[in-house]
């Protein structure tokens, strides 16, 4: 025993200052009270714990504390017992031990059946100390035979203890708990003796469940879960006894614990493949899941219930409408996994009623919203899985595309903002719309002549920008119309929409005084409605009525049209898209070679509404009463006047065979934004088809023809999963994957100390999981030994030293290897720094300083993939930021950022079609994940200049400081190198 490891324990902070003396302690322990021996011996625990045993205190508390009768006391002294040294240098049993033995023996007899139990539940906790346990043994079993049935619970676990570390001590140990077994009545005393059967001889459990099969429903909750452990470990051999197994199963799906019937539905899954147990299998893991309240079983099963359908894909498609009731829910987790169960549950055969039930679903959301818990989340979720199954069955999209349109208006926004979570889901129609105008072209027109009437419904520029965009690409194309009047006409209908939302034209005037005339005659006056009003410089102007519109308060904001209100509170970004919008129909209307005259009056009107969007921006006083001024920017200014110029130039005899400058304008305006469309759904397919094909992948099994066979596996083909729950333990904690290699090995060892100090000092840094394991060799390079020699450790940021250090003694030139661990609580650089005590020659102390180590971030962060809403909505909420000035020497931009992705472990979201090109200048987002759920968001924006550099910035957002300085950190390191640090 002395060369064992010994037991680590909890380390419980004690003050120094308040800690009293040896003699202290044993005056307190001699004379003292109860109540301050009670104290006293906490505190010598305590001690204990922490690395001070106080070996000298162990005699006067066998003499003066364990003859009392207080309980509190001997609970505690349990506690002592157990932490106490109980071995002498030489690995021998100190002679006070006995006297201890004696003392339990004598709680094992006490009368009273607290102490009794109490102490067969101390006798678990030392069940590896065989000399002190021996002499108990039959004390032990004679308390199989009290009257009490907490005794007898806490005697078979006690038995069972002892019987795991030392077998010998218990021969009989089958026969022991087959007649306690038979006899005992109490349900918690029958299911400790099987447990403890079923380890010792599974035979003889399997015989008591077979002798027992009908009454197994009616026990209580542990003894069954304790047969279906007994069950799951016979079938892990060839068991003639599987089909009464599997009727026993089916009978405890209906029993009324929910951990049974958890447990049995997994169980049966892996005894038969039939379709029925299948069936009845997924149906009670749904039932689970409606009738359990904690929101964390429901994940929980429902993960289970996504693996047993992932393995039976169409048996459990009947059962999708229960799996619908799921979303009755108030969780939203619950209700997003539910889902996409659903989704994938989905076929030709149910799509239908399923889709039914999400419309219901989406107008409850929308008519009892107050009643739904996050509402407009769950309604975001129900307007994306629509959109998912529509694109997949297009027999149903006619059917819920328009019923969604009605979700495009913000009913809870106003004219100066609107929801967020509302315009999320205004959003969402929007790219449903888009993607089913794009891939069902005989559905544009039905959706055209809805879409343009709820114009005046949306509040949100974001929402505007999509519908107009939808309708400048779509609108008008010859062939989703049965002749070319129809799509003129079509193109006159959707225009005179816009203009609707848009109001009067001009959208502004500016006042008499910003014209700089004096004249009334210049003013045109409304009729009853021109009030005077007094200049600075004393004549009189009469306000327009557009003037006195943008001035009569909130009523007349509230009337103004929804476009007009956005452009008067200045979202130029808005009218840009809105000029491209107008350029588009009216060149498409041009091409149709339809009358010119009516080709005339719709680019005139065109071009007036832009030429307003640009007076608008360039007012000098603010046009939205109580708004502040906004002016055009210069992007938006260029582009409405290309758009402008664009209608001014149009003759309308361009040849499509010729390479005039109209055709090519066309080309570009017309043609090039579907192709950019169509490169990013592209990109977008292509990155869902790979991240299905590795799904794939992860679940094929590729075996060779030179492949060793595995008999146990072979005789098990198409059982669910390994019925060996310790092997599915190990793989899940990474126990079974540990790959060694020796170079990683060498490159993460840190020199702590010179090779001419006294003591050289290396360390291994492991990452394991959430811990750093630190494996730390001494080597004294001295002729002397190093007494009392303690190796301290302090850390810098969000790390905490788990283990108290140890003292050693160190031989003249001789090793010692230390292990320390370190707990990571948060992503962000960490250092470790410490020292080493040592007592030399002459009693003489020094002093070691190590090197610190430094805790790379990058073991902790991982890519991931969120798309743009996702993106967008984190860069909003993240609150830290932190900008990285890029001065590189690398040229080529797209290098950089491979460069940037490669240093900092992020992944680009920007499609692979938004970076290609020969550009001068880049944008890119990024995204990381740690594995503390963490998120780490990136903007890259750099250009190259004319010396052939790169220049820009990086701001990286996360919720937390740390693994945004941490980043910023790395990425600062990385540009000094001319190649990218390796993770």
């Amino acid at each position: 025993m002395a060369t064992a490891d010994q037991p680590c324990y909890t380390i419980i902070y004690e003050s120094s200052a308040e800690y009293p003396s040896v003699s202290e302690l044993r005056t307190a322990l001699e004379k003292g009270s109860d109540d301050v021996k009670l104290e006293a011996l906490r505190k010598i625990v305590v001690s204990t714990i922490n690395g001070n045993p106080q070996p000298s205190l162990m005699m006067p508390i066998i003499q003066f504390v364990m003859p009392s009768r207080n309980k509190q006391l001997k609970k505690l002294l349990h506690f002592y017992w157990e932490v106490c040294p109980k071995y002498d240098e030489n690995g021998k049993l100190k002679q006070e031990m006995i006297l201890v033995v004696n003392a339990i023996r004598n709680d094992l007899q006490h009368p009273n059946e607290y102490i009794r139990g109490a102490t067969l539940r101390f006798l678990q906790k030392i069940a590896n100390e065989s000399e002190l346990l021996e002499p108990l043994i039959p004390t032990c079993r004679a308390c199989l035979e009290h009257r009490h049935s907490y005794v007898r619970k806490n005697a078979v676990f006690a038995l069972f203890s002892i019987y795991r570390e030392f077998e010998h001590l218990i021969p009989d140990a089958s026969e022991l708990m087959s007649t306690f077994l038979a006899a005992e009545t109490d349900s918690t005393c029958k299911r400790n003796a099987f447990i403890f059967l079923a380890y010792c001889d599974l035979r003889k459990a399997v015989d008591w469940v077979l002798g027992n099969h009908d009454n197994i429903p009616t026990l209580e909750e542990g003894l069954q879960m304790s047969v279906i452990e007994v069950v799951r470990l016979d079938c892990k051999s060839d068991s003639t006894h599987r089909a009464r197994y599997i009727r026993l199963i089916f009978e405890l799906l209906n029993v009324s614990s929910h951990a049974v019937k958890y447990e049995a539905a997994t169980t049966l899954t892996l005894l038969t493949q039939n379709p029925a147990a299948v069936k009845a299998s997924a149906s009670t893991l749904i039932s689970l899941i409606i009738k359990e309240s904690d929101n964390n079983v429901k994940l929980i099963v429902l993960d289970r219930l996504e693996v047993l359908r992932s393995k039976h894909e169409h048996i459990l498609d009947g059962l999708i409408m229960d799996v619908l009731q799921i979303l009755g829910n108030s969780d939203i987790d619950v209700r997003r996994k539910a889902m996409g169960i659903v989704l994938s549950m989905t076929s030709s055969r149910n799509v239908e009623e399923v889709v039914l039930f999400l419309k219901k679903q989406l107008l409850r959301t929308q008519e009892k919203a107050a009643e739904f818990d996050k509402a407009s989340e769950y309604r975001q979720l129900l307007i994306q899985s629509i959109h998912v199954t529509a694109i997949k069955f297009s027999e149903v999209a006619a059917s819920v595309v328009l019923a969604l349109m009605e979700f495009l208006g913000d009913s809870t926004g106003s004219s100066s903002g609107s929801n967020p979570s509302t315009t999320s889901t205004a959003l969402d129609v929007i790219a449903f719309i888009r993607e089913v105008v794009d891939k069902f072209p005989h559905l544009r027109s039905s959706i055209f002549n809805r879409l343009v009437p709820s114009l005046g419904e949306i509040k949100s520029g974001k929402v505007f920008r999509g519908v107009l965009w939808i309708l400048g690409e779509f609108v008008g194309i010859q062939d989703s119309y049965a002749s070319a009047s129809d799509a003129g006409e079509a193109i006159k209908q959707c225009l005179e929409g816009i203009r609707t939302c848009i109001g009067d034209i001009p959208i502004y005037i500016e006042s008499a005084q910003e014209e700089n005339v004096t004249d009334d005659s210049t003013v045109p006056k409304e009729a009853g409605g021109g009030k005077p009003k007094v200049l600075a410089d004393g004549t009189y102007a009469t306000e327009t009525a557009y003037t006195a519109t943008g001035s009569s308060g909130p009523r007349s904001e509230k009337a103004r049209p929804p476009l007009r209100t956005l452009i008067l509170g200045g979202d130029f970004f808005t009218g840009t898209v809105l000029a491209v919008t107008l350029t588009k129909l009216v060149l498409r209307f041009d091409g149709l070679s339809l009358q010119e005259t009516d080709s005339n009056t719709l680019r005139a009107q065109a071009m007036l509404i832009m030429t307003s969007i640009i007076r608008v921006g360039h007012a000098k006083s603010s046009p939205a009463p109580g708004a502040t001024l906004v002016q055009i920017d210069e992007d938006s200014t260029e582009r409405i006047m290309n758009c402008i110029q664009t209608l001014s130039e149009l003759t309308g005899q361009a040849k499509v065979d010729t390479d005039d400058d109209e055709v090519i304008v066309k080309e570009i305006f017309l043609r090039d934004t579907k192709k950019a469309f169509e490169r990013m759904i592209n990109a977008q397919e292509k990155r869902a088809a790979e991240k299905r094909q590795a799904e794939t992948s992860r679940k094929a099994f590729t075996v060779q023809v030179d492949d060793l066979l595995n008999f146990r596996q072979f005789s098990k083909k198409g059982v669910d999963q390994d019925l060996d729950f310790e092997e599915d333990l190990g793989r899940a904690t990474g126990a079974a994957d540990v790959h060694e290699d020796f170079i990683s090995n060498l490159s993460r060892i840190s020199q702590l100390t010179g090779f001419s100090d006294p003591l050289y000092v290396e360390t291994y840094v492991k990452m394991h999981g959430f811990d750093i394991m630190l494996d730390v060799l001494l080597v004294n390079q001295t002729a002397n030994t190093l007494q009392n020699l303690c190796l301290d450790f302090a850390t810098l940021g969000d790390l905490k030293i788990v283990e108290r250090p140890a003292v050693y003694t160190i031989a003249p030139h001789g090793f010692q290897s230390i292990k320390a661990t370190i707990k990571v609580s948060s992503t962000e650089t960490g250092v470790i720094f410490g020292s080493i005590l040592w007592e030399g020659p002459n009693m003489s102390e020094a002093c070691v300083i190590l090197n610190d180590i430094h805790i790379d971030i990058m073991d902790y962060i991982k890519p991931a993939y969120c798309n743009e809403a996702q993106f967008r909505s984190m860069w909003t909420e993240f609150e830290w930021e932190n900008r990285v000035n890029v001065n590189s020497t690398v040229s080529d931009p797209r290098e950089y950022l491979q460069h940037v992705m490669k240093s900092t472990n992020m992944s680009c979201l920007t499609p692979d079609g938004a970076l290609s090109g020969d550009c001068d200048f880049l944008s890119a987002n990024m995204y990381a994940r740690s594995l503390f759920g963490e998120d780490a968001l990136a903007n890259l924006s750099i250009e190259r200049t004319e010396t052939g550099t790169v220049t820009g910035h990086i701001r990286i957002r996360s919720k937390t400081q740390g693994i945004a300085l941490s980043l910023g950190d790395r990425i600062t390191m990385s540009q000094k190198d001319s190649k990218p640090l390796s993770a």
